[in-house]
C-alpha cells in the first residue's frame, strides 16, 4: 500500500499516481524503464548544458568526487548545491511520480544528483546494476533517471538496457561471460535533449561507446528507499545557503 506520508510529500510537488498512465506504469513495471519526451523545453536544455560545462572546466581534476569518478568520462556530483537549476530536474513532477512507482510510494530520498559525459572515442560500460547485490522480483530499493542534454543516438553513446531483467532477481555478472559485450536482448534507449527516461535500477543497463566527435551529456538523479543510504550524504556536502534556499519539502527528500 502506498505510504500515507510520501503521498502527501511528493504531493507538494505535484506528483501524483494520477500523472502516470495504464501504459506508463506497464512500461515500468514490465519493461523496467520510462520514456518520457520533452521534459525539458530548448531553452531549459541550452541552460543545462553551459551550466555541465562550467563546472566541469572549473572543478577540474576535482570534478566528481563527491560520488564517482570515470574514465573517459566528464562526472559531476552534488549538483543540489551546484545551481538552483538543477531543480527542474529532482523536483519534477512526472519524474517523481515514475521513481514512486517503482519504489511503491514507499518513503524515499535522493540518492544522488551526478552530471555524466561520455567523451568522444570513450564511454562505454559493461551492463551493471546500481545495487550492491541481486534483488528479488517487487523489492526494488532504488531507481534512476536520465535527463539527456544532447541527443542519444546510436552513434554518440547511448544507454542500452535489456528490458525486463530487473524482474530476473540475477546480476549481469551472474549470468553473462562478459558483461561488456553485447547482449542478444539489449535495446538502445536513444531520445532528443530533453527527454528524462526513468529506469529501476535493478534494470541491466550501461553506457555505450560514443563514436562521434562530441560529447555526450547526461544528467542523473537516482532515488532510494529512505532505510538505505545514499552514495553523495548531502548533509556532508550541501553548504548553509542552499539549506536556506530549500523548502521543508526539498530538504526531507534530501535527507538534510
Amino acid at each position: 500500500m502506498p505510504d500515507p506520508q510520501t503521498l502527501e510529500l511528493l504531493g507538494t510537488f505535484g506528483a501524483t499516481p494520477a500523472l502516470l498512465s495504464d501504459r506508463d506504469r506497464a512500461d515500468l513495471d514490465e519493461q523496467g524503464f520510462l520514456v518520457l519526451p520533452g521534459l525539458l523545453d530548448p531553452a531549459a536544455v541550452a541552460t543545462f548544458v553551459r551550466r555541465f560545462d562550467e563546472l566541469v572546466a572549473a572543478e577540474g581534476d576535482r570534478a566528481g568526487l563527491e560520488a564517482h569518478q570515470e574514465a573517459g568520462t566528464d562526472r559531476l556530483a552534488n549538483l543540489v548545491d551546484k545551481d538552483p537549476v538543477f531543480d527542474l530536474v529532482w523536483n519534477n513532477p512526472r519524474q517523481l511520480a515514475a521513481v514512486a512507482h517503482v519504489l511503491q510510494w514507499q518513503p524515499a530520498m535522493v540518492f544522488s544528483l551526478n552530471g555524466r559525459s561520455a567523451l568522444p572515442g570513450q564511454g562505454h560500460q559493461a551492463l551493471h546494476v546500481d545495487w550492491s547485490g541481486a534483488i528479488a522480483p517487487g523489492d526494488y530499493q532504488i531507481a534512476n533517471s536520465i535527463w539527456m542534454l544532447d541527443d542519444f543516438t546510436a552513434e554518440n553513446g547511448a544507454t542500452r538496457v535489456v528490458p525486463g531483467s530487473h524482474r530476473r532477481g540475477r546480476l549481469p555478472k551472474d549470468d553473462l561471460a562478459d558483461p561488456s559485450a553485447p547482449h542478444p536482448d539489449e535495446l538502445l534507449v536513444t531520445g532528443t535533449a530533453g527527454t528524462c527516461v526513468v529506469f529501476n535500477s535493478h534494470l541491466w543497463h550501461g553506457g555505450t561507446l560514443n563514436r562521434t566527435n562530441a560529447p555526450r551529456r547526461a544528467i542523473h538523479a537516482a532515488f532510494v528507499r529512505r532505510d538505505q543510504r545514499q552514495q553523495t550524504v548531502f548533509a556532508d556536502h550541501v553548504h548553509e545557503a542552499t539549506r536556506q534556499r530549500l523548502t521543508p519539502a526539498q530538504r526531507y527528500l534530501l535527507a538534510l
